[in-house]
């Protein structure tokens, strides 16, 4: 019985973690892995970022997206940025962003630095 609620306690708590980010981790985090193909006010070989929580999966109006962000029916909240920094190509299969972030920490930092610059 110990063990039911555990997971109930456990499956109650985990989604909260992305509200818990660390933002200037993320910052770090962001400008060490992300800055080669992302900025957060320009295009490079991906979109820019100033503004993407909150924001249509394909939504910056003069990138040149992948046909499968182009068609995406999403938007960038926690859970779907989640997703997509676990496994891009299992979220949307036929994307070209080929970086994973596999461990939960790194991204809900980067989560969080991404929700802090979305919001200036």
């Amino acid at each position: 019985m110990k063990l039911h609620r555990y997971c109930l306690v456990l499956a109650l708590v985990t989604p909260a973690a992305w509200a818990d980010g660390d933002a200037a981790r993320g910052a770090q985090l962001y400008n060490s892995r992300c800055i080669a193909c992302h900025s957060p006010d320009a295009n490079r070989v991906g979109p820019a970022h100033r503004g993407v929580y909150g924001r249509k999966a394909g939504g910056v109006a003069d990138f040149s997206y992948s046909s499968a962000l182009r068609g995406a029916k999403l938007t960038w909240t926690d859970k779907t940025l989640d997703k997509w920094l676990t496994d891009p190509e299992s979220l949307l299969p036929g994307q070209t962003m080929g970086y994973q972030v596999p461990d939960a920490t790194d991204r809900s930092d980067l989560i969080a630095y991404l929700k802090q610059i979305s919001q200036k």
